[in-house]
């Protein structure tokens, strides 16, 4: 009962968070731009700068070379997911016309916009890691094979090209990443007013994150939510199979409590806000791809006390 009582304690501050985004919304105080801006300074600035203050602070350069082998557990899951896509893909009869964009929101979590708050709410600085490790796959992953399948449901002649597909997996978060990687195994200190600047600017990250998520639930519309045959295998696929195919290979592991914990919950996060943004570009479906961010976003405010329970015990 603590742990459930506890999760719910961390889904609570988030969801406050997502309801001042979607009343502000409502009440006319953001629109699409605004909520484009929202999420560059997330992703180019906030974060960025809160993965290298977090790094270069709480973590030393062997903990850190620890920590690269168990990659291959988020790898080895979202491919055996992929795997999975192709058979729900032909149970449920999901369209050739939004096949692709299934299997690559089936296959990928929201590891930052939703992920990273919901981490730090539940388990502290001391997750960032683990959930790091997590994101460096989702993100490899999202950015190459996800893309490719979005980009085979659409009609756009425009490809992504090396250049293009290297920008997009090595974005200002992981470089921020890796920047904190280096000055840690450099065992390089930045000055003190260099630091409290980025302790200062990441502070933005999961306030804006939340905002952010409230504000796209409401441009998505709470009218166009439904279940059915297309929904109902994204969410298997996101609050069901990945958790417990990511439970099977870890819990074996030799790895710490906090890294499986991390790890199961950061597969059943729902789908990522770039999908629908990449199914608008290649002209896929950019409605069902907003549709089920919003749903998995909502339903995840559920799942997640409900997993938390489970992993606790």
């Amino acid at each position: 009962m603590g742990t459930f009582l506890s999760s719910i304690q961390g889904v609570l501050v988030i969801l406050l968070m997502i309801s001042v985004g979607y009343v502000l919304a409502a009440r006319g105080w953001f629109d699409e731009k605004s909520s484009r801006l929202i999420a560059r300074i997330v992703t180019q600035i906030a974060l960025p700068a809160y993965m290298l203050s977090t790094i270069t602070q709480h973590f030393t350069s062997g903990q850190l070379i620890r920590l690269l082998p168990d990659l291959s557990f988020p790898v080895l899951s979202m491919l055996i997911l992929f795997g999975l896509s192709f058979l729900f893909v032909r149970l449920l009869k999901i369209s050739p016309q939004r096949s692709g964009l299934f299997k690559s929101m089936f296959c990928n979590s929201n590891t930052v916009f939703v992920g990273l708050p919901v981490n730090l709410a539940l388990f502290g600085p001391k997750s960032l890691p683990y959930v790091l490790v997590y994101y460096m796959a989702n993100t490899t992953f999202f950015w190459t094979l996800g893309v490719y399948l979005i980009q085979k449901d659409g009609s756009s002649k425009i490809r992504l090209t090396v250049k293009d597909t290297l920008a997009k997996v090595f974005s200002p978060p992981l470089l921020g990443f890796i920047a904190g990687l280096l000055l840690v195994f450099a065992h390089v200190n930045l000055p003190n007013f260099l630091m409290s600047d980025f302790q200062y600017i990441g502070g933005l990250t999961i306030p804006l994150s939340m905002i952010f998520i409230g504000i796209a639930i409401r441009q998505a519309g709470l009218r166009e939510l439904s279940l059915n045959r297309d929904s109902c295998g994204i969410l298997i696929g996101r609050f069901l199979a990945a958790p417990i195919l990511m439970t099977l290979l870890v819990m074996p592991a030799p790895m710490p409590a906090l890294m499986k914990a991390v790890f199961i919950l950061q597969s059943a996060m729902p789908v990522m806000t770039n999908a629908p943004v990449v199914s608008k570009m290649y002209h896929a479906d950019s409605k069902y791809a907003a549709v089920m961010v919003t749903e998995t976003t909502l339903l995840s405010l559920i799942a997640i006390p409900i997993l938390m329970t489970l992993i606790g015990e």
